[in-house]
Formats: structure tokens, C-alpha cells, sequence
């Protein structure tokens, strides 16, 4: 099935062109950012971020992944549809992604996609990364270069193949930002993402921490057709009382440093187990966010991909099982809800 995503893709980016307000006032006072209900992706609200690396599975990491099964994934995408969830977002161009697409297109699932290409480290970050503890060797940052370059190349032929399901395409995920291990010089994000855009259809964003897009966004917002904001409230020590409250101060701060661009919030969350904030995290807290941040989104016509659906057991220290990096999901790793989804 190829059905064009052209109108979406006109709209998006036409608002880009209009000054930030809504067709419907505000609900309440809290937030002055507003935007038109077009510049929500594929209409939606409320998204989630997918993987679906289950105990036992990973992706790539240098030996190989280990992907779910066909089973696996179709038994995720039907718990999300189930759960009302239209939208996903998926980080690359691998397997695992390629399975999930192919299950959507086959199974005429109701989910469309907001489609990843992942962009490996072209510049050795050691020295503002934390846990980098020697410089990448240059023959891995070159062989890295060439490894981008098809991650372009296979993101363009997915997103023609299944140019029915993704909506939109994300170059490059938290690959500015200056705590990151797979740095990528802003120059060439750029040149990426006018290969994008010069040869898809699709809406192009680039993923990247709030901070980041208001120090340094400018030369790239001028490229892109809506900014990929991330926050997290629980990683910069604010309570679930602070929470909302800073994740509006956040996205108001990108807008009053780029208010050309509509925006979408591609990753915010709350983890439910942590000890990096231990009083913080919880499945009481997660709900609640989840809630005040669905309302407000609502409200001022945002779309947030939610981090994310399931935990993932593969991620953080392997000895460290509190970990905040493991659970950030909505289910846990054996699929049964939390809190938020009951």
C-alpha cells in the first residue's frame, strides 16, 4: 500500500508559516504556548515511543542484536492499539523496525509512525560525554560516516515503501547535545537533513534535548519543518509537583528562541523505578504525569511521544537492575500494565 501523505506533509508544514495560536482559547492560564490543531502529527496527542527489546533481547551494540520475534512485536503493536495509541515513534532502520512496518502494512493496524534514522558518532565526544572514557578511533568514526550514509539511504526507501504509515521522519537523535557518545557536527545534521527533504515527502524534524535547540537550534531550525523537543523533568531533579510545571517552561523557552516552527515533544517520561531519584520515582507519579502532561498537550494542541511503551531490561549498567534506564515504560518488560495504563 503506498497512499500519499502529501496533504499532511502541505499542512504541517504551511503552519509553519503561522504565528503560534489556537482555533480554541486556552483551557486555563498556566501555558502561553499555543499551537493550530494542524501542527499535531497525524492529529495526535498523545504518541509513544517504541522498541520492544524484551530480557534477553538488545539491538546492535556491536555484536549483533537481538531482535523480538514477528509474534513479539505484533503482540506490542495490538496491546498499543488496544490502548488507544495511534502513533509510535521508531529510532532507526533496522530489523526490528523494518518487522514492526511490515506488521502495521500487513495486519492494517491503526498506527501510523514517526520514523528514525539513527546517526552514529562522526566526531569523538570523550571529552563532554561522561562515559566515554577515551577518544573513538578514527578508523570507527570514519567507518561510522559510511554506516550513516545507508542509514539515510534505507530511512528514504522505507519511507517510500511505507509512505501510508510514516508521517513523519526524525534525522538523528540527541546527536548535538554536549553530553552525548555519537556526536555529530551540526553542519552535517544539516546536509542530512536536506537529503531528506529533498527526496521524501514526509514532514523532516531533528530530535534533541530543549537546552540544545535554544543555545544552539537556530542555524537548523531554518531546515527543519518542526522542531523535536525532548525533556525530562525527573533527570533534572524536580518533583512530580515541579514536573509539569518546568516541562511548560521548557517548550515556552524553545518557542521564545524559535518561534518560527511548530514543535512536538518526541521524548518525555517518568520513570517508575530509579535510583539515581529514588523518592521520585513510582507508578503513582508516573500516572500523574502522564495526566497533567496528556491535559496540557491537549489544551495547547502538542503532540508528545510519551518514553516510553515497555521497559527495557538491556538498557544502563547491567548490574545496576534499579536503574533508571530500565523503566521508563508504560508496561513492564512481561507486557502487564502499569498504573498509568489501568
Amino acid at each position: 500500500m503506498r497512499k500519499s501523505v502529501s496533504l499532511f506533509a502541505v499542512l504541517f508544514v504551511l503552519s509553519a508559516c503561522s504565528a503560534s495560536q489556537d482555533d480554541n482559547p486556552p483551557s486555563d492560564g498556566n501555558s502561553k504556548f499555543m499551537q493550530h490543531t494542524k501542527d499535531l502529527i497525524s492529529g495526535e496527542v498523545m504518541a509513544m515511543a517504541y522498541s520492544g527489546f524484551r530480557e534477553g533481547q538488545h539491538p546492535d551494540r556491536g555484536m549483533g542484536a537481538k531482535n523480538p520475534s514477528r509474534e513479539e512485536i505484533l503482540e506490542d503493536l495490538e496491546i498499543l492499539v488496544d490502548h488507544d495509541f495511534a502513533l509510535i515513534r521508531l529510532y532507526d532502520t533496522g530489523e526490528n523496525t523494518t518487522t514492526t512496518l511490515e506488521l502495521i502494512d500487513e495486519h492494517d493496524l491503526p498506527i501510523k509512525v514517526l520514523l528514525g534514522m539513527w546517526l552514529r558518532a562522526e566526531i569523538s565526544n570523550h571529552e563532554g560525554c561522561p562515559w566515554l572514557d577515551e577518544p573513538i578511533p578514527d578508523a570507527e568514526l570514519a567507518a561510522n560516516k559510511i554506516e550513516n550514509a545507508r542509514e539515510i539511504e534505507r530511512g528514504l526507501q522505507m519511507a517510500e515503501r511505507f509512505a501510508d504509515i510514516i508521517v513523519a521522519i526524525n534525522v538523528g537523535n540527541e546527536a548535538l547535545v554536549d553530553w552525548n557518545d555519537h556526536m555529530v557536527p551540526l553542519e552535517q545534521v544539516i546536509a542530512y537533513v536536506r537529503q531528506v527533504k529533498a527526496a521524501a515527502s514526509q514532514p523532516v524534524t531533528v530530535a534533541d534535548n530543549y537546552e540544545w535547540w535554544i543555545a544552539d537550534g537556530a542555524p537548523l531550525a531554518r531546515e527543519v519543518d518542526f522542531l523535536g523537543v525532548h525533556t525530562y523533568p525527573a533527570w533534572e531533579d524536580k518533583t512530580i509537583d515541579e514536573a509539569l510545571a518546568y516541562t511548560i517552561d521548557n517548550i515556552e523557552r524553545v518557542h521564545a528562541a524559535l518561534p518560527e516552527k511548530p514543535m512536538a515533544i518526541l521524548e518525555a517520561g517518568w520513570a517508575t523505578v530509579a535510583e539515581e531519584f529514588p523518592e521520585q520515582a513510582s507508578e503513582e507519579n508516573q500516572a500523574r504525569y502522564y495526566r497533567e502532561i496528556l491535559d496540557w498537550a491537549t489544551s495547547s494542541n502538542v503532540t508528545v511521544f510519551f518514553f516510553e511503551a515497555f521497559d527495557e531490561p538491556w538498557k544502563g549498567d547491567p548490574a545496576n537492575i534499579d536503574g533508571a534506564e530500565k523503566h521508563w515504560g508504560v508496561f513492564n518488560v512481561d507486557r502487564t500494565p502499569k498504573q498509568v495504563m489501568q
